[in-house]
């Protein structure tokens, strides 16, 4: 059995589900997890947002808006009154219960049930119009089997055990829909993957059914070896290691989050990476090969913040690092790179909400310097630090203004610290050398 994976883009419109459907519909058993309908989860935050800031009035108008949205996509999607019936009445006690919770205190249990709503919409929805359409499918409910830890990783064998449970007690299908992102926490409240997890979930449960393949879908070809947003001419890298799609993935390349690859890695479950407005096109394919050495693709991450913490005491001092990685510990705040010297190191964080109490920790025991608007530039490829032409890198350093350099702490991954006002130029100056054949 293979998982398909579809993003929002994916059922964002009339044309868009009718593209899912015919690219399911080929006679073999499968596992189907849908993103919200483009456009909702942005819809919910807001509406989340004015709840908590006590905008009650707007969050209701909102509401509405978004109701009036979801009938009328429902109008021209289903043509069978009893099926519309259901969905129509579906959507009433949904778009109910988002009024009802703009009258309760916020919290955020609260805000996790409304960006819920998404995936529950989309899923129903989607069923039924693949019943309209003659085709065997059941609706699968992830809150029965989705659930993470307390430290917020996905814990597998009660998914596993619960999912085995709910497939033998559903009457048999071709198909099975299930909602991406949605999940349930330790404590048994609904929670969710964050922002993107969608992928997560399918190879979540594609490695607790031991699936096939998985397969994600979206709305372009396959990960590109550069960003298409501000560079022109990227292409579609046809073959990707585990390890290389992971470090990507962390690192900026948004078509998967940064997760995705783990649950399946240490089966060796192939994931698939697919354009579903241009099926025909090959994607990438994500396995344990390793197809070829070398530079093979370029991310940036953004909103990095650079923490530079000086001090002498740490000339031969022992303990000293062993103090400053327990501050981040306890702000449990991870850090991306890292540099040091005799008398300093230097260091990036992607999440600044503790960055004041972290520096006002380090000021007792070094002097710290804070750079902000920084980015990470990313190249990944097969042992490119062992590669023949990994020397072109640094053949154009002199061109680009770096902050810090990480080689060698990973075979495959050399990552640059550069401010944000830099990044596309330095984007565009990498893929011409690396990727054009521009002479030096």
């Amino acid at each position: 059995m293979k998982v398909l994976k579809f993003g929002g883009t994916s059922v964002g419109s009339i044309e868009s589900i009718n593209n899912v459907k015919s690219i399911i519909n080929d006679g073999d058993k499968k596992i189907v997890v849908l993103s919200a309908m483009s456009g909702t989860t942005n819809s919910l935050v807001s509406i989340a947002s004015k709840i908590e800031s006590n905008n009650i009035e707007e969050a209701k108008l909102e509401i509405e808006d978004l109701y009036k949205k979801y009938v009328e996509v429902v109008n021209e999607l289903l043509v069978d009154e009893g099926l519309k019936a259901q969905v129509g009445t579906y959507l009433s006690e949904r778009f109910n219960y988002l009024l009802e919770s703009a009258n309760q205190s916020f919290s955020l249990n609260l805000e996790n049930q409304i960006l819920a709503q998404g995936e529950l919409l989309s899923t129903f929805m989607f069923n039924a119009y693949l019943q309209q359409e003659g085709i065997n499918s059941q609706l699968l409910q992830a809150l029965d089997f989705m659930k993470i830890d307390a430290i917020k990783e996905p814990d597998l064998d009660y998914i596993r055990e619960r999912l085995n449970n709910v497939l033998k007690c559903t009457p048999e299908a071709e198909i099975y829909i299930t909602q991406g992102f949605i999940c349930l926490d330790d404590e048994g409240a609904v929670s969710n993957l964050q922002r993107g997890g969608s992928d997560y979930t399918a190879t979540i449960v594609g490695a607790v059914i031991k699936a096939e393949e998985v397969q994600i879908w979206t709305d372009i070809d396959g990960m590109h070896n550069n960003d298409p947003r501000f560079v022109e001419g990227t292409q579609p890298i046809s073959n990707l290691s585990f390890d290389e799609a992971a470090e990507l993935a962390y690192f900026g390349a948004k078509i998967l989050h940064p997760q995705t690859v783990l649950p399946v890695r240490a089966d060796g479950i192939p994931v698939r990476l697919k354009n579903t407005m241009n099926p025909p096109k090959p994607g990438t394919l994500i396995s344990s090969n390793h197809v070829e050495n070398g530079i093979k693709a370029i991310a940036a991450k953004d909103n990095i913040t650079a923490i530079k913490i000086k001090s002498g005491r740490m000339l031969q001092a022992h303990g000293f690092l062993r103090k400053v990685f327990e501050i981040f510990e306890v702000h449990e705040t991870p850090i991306d790179m890292i540099t040091t010297s005799e008398v300093a190191v230097s260091l990036t964080i992607d999440d600044d909400k503790n960055l004041d109490k972290i520096v006002s920790e380090l000021e007792s025991i070094a002097t710290i310097e804070v750079d902000k608007n920084q980015s990470i530039v990313c190249l990944v490829g097969h042992s490119i630090v062992n590669h023949e032409g990994t020397f072109k890198l640094f053949q154009i350093l002199k061109d680009v203004k770096i902050r810090m350099i990480s080689y060698g702490g990973s075979r495959n991954n050399i990552s640059l610290l550069i401010d944000t006002e830099n990044k596309i130029d330095t984007l565009q100056k990498l893929n011409a050398y690396l990727f054009e054949l521009v002479t030096l």
